[in-house]
């Protein structure tokens, strides 16, 4: 079947040459010791893709979906309520493909996000607390919807969103390990539309039904746990305030947790002993699979996501020196090197949609 039937010759190469830039990430096999005792987690490489996140793959196949069932319109606007990286991807992908782009985005979020969505010539609105945050970014982006003209990409009830990583991370993800003879056992990832974790989780589950899916949420901010908004964290990119309608708790196993600051300390200890430059985020993941590995024993086959970049970071306590704790992965972790496994020569998401 050819999902490009719908769209026009020039959009069917642009789409062709962005899923070329987007997905296939490398994968890498992390050596390290905790409490003096070695082991090993895999992660994909996400800050591999076009902007530098996990978010380019269900921004892109969310639009592609859009454009094959006729929902946007050559002259849309682009709004999305976002937390930076989603609103990053809209924008270089918007452009590509000739729209205006508006973001709306909580203001306590990096500089670094704002600077790079307006440097991709989106337009940035930002909302404060007092103006509802978060939530209250959602609801400013269908005010301005309803005004007609409006491609919503509504990334936290969009299907679109968990198919992308059922269609590409999760077949990358069980194709790479068994190119060197393994199978996953865990999948573990920070929930901040739930698209990553439901989607992964669900192709590994058709390759082995035993396969274990951990979402992770920050100590400090129990929303997964509890059901509703608890405290605040400095993860920025997961637990934004509520619970994602993409989110099926009960399709997923238990909820992993990591501190904030054992996750800078993490990502700080990545870039500097292996030379991985990632984000807040990444730590946290790294956090979970670590602590998967320990519960699940020497040889189980825990993988996770390096979601991005540490770029857009640089303003925050990501490059200051974080208070250690005992108790802390972190603290007790130390890397050792890491092997890469190559990206695939052909992607089997690919295929499915040509």
């Amino acid at each position: 079947m050819n999902y490009y039937s719908a769209l026009e010759v020039d959009l069917k190469e642009r789409f062709d040459n962005l899923w070329n830039l987007v997905g296939n990430t490398p994968m890498i096999e992390i050596s390290y010791t905790y409490k003096g005792k070695p082991g090993k987690i895999y992660a994909k490489c996400e800050h591999y893709n076009l902007t530098g996140s996990v978010k380019d793959r269900m921004a892109l196949y969310i639009l592609y979906n859009a454009y094959k069932e006729k929902k946007i319109q050559p002259g849309d606007v682009i709004i999305e309520a976002t937390s930076g990286n989603t609103g990053i991807a809209f924008a270089a992908l918007g452009r590509t493909l000739g729209h205006d782009v508006k973001i709306i985005m909580p203001n306590w979020l990096s500089r670094e996000r704002i600077d790079i969505i307006k440097s991709l010539g989106a337009d940035v609105i930002l909302v404060s607390k007092e103006e509802g945050g978060f939530l209250g970014s959602i609801a400013l982006s269908e005010k301005m919807a309803a005004q007609g003209g409006v491609f919503l990409p509504c990334q936290f009830e969009n299907g679109s969103n968990a198919s992308a990583h059922r269609l590409t991370t999760g077949p990358e993800i069980s194709t790479q390990l068994q190119n060197i003879g393994l199978s996953c056992d865990a999948f573990v990832a920070g929930v901040g539309t739930g698209g990553t974790v439901m989607g992964t989780g669900a192709y590994l589950k058709t390759v082995n039904p035993a396969v274990k899916v951990h979402p992770l949420e920050p100590a400090e901010s129990p929303t997964l746990s509890t059901g509703f908004k608890v405290g605040t964290h400095r993860i920025q990119g997961i637990s934004d305030e509520f619970i994602p309608a993409i989110l099926k708790m009960d399709e997923l196993d238990s909820v992993v947790q990591a501190n904030d600051g054992d996750a800078i300390i993490m990502a700080q200890k990545l870039s500097q002993q292996l030379g991985l430059a990632v984000g807040i985020s990444s730590g946290a993941n790294v956090i979970g699979a670590i602590k998967l590995q320990e519960q699940m024993g020497v040889g189980s086959v825990v993988v996770t996501i390096l979601s991005d970049s540490n770029k857009k970071y640089l303003s925050t306590d990501l490059v200051r020196e974080e208070p250690v704790k005992e108790e802390y992965i972190s603290t007790n972790t130390d890397f050792k090197n890491y092997r890469s496994i190559r990206r695939l020569e052909n992607p089997a998401f690919l295929s499915e949609l040509n």
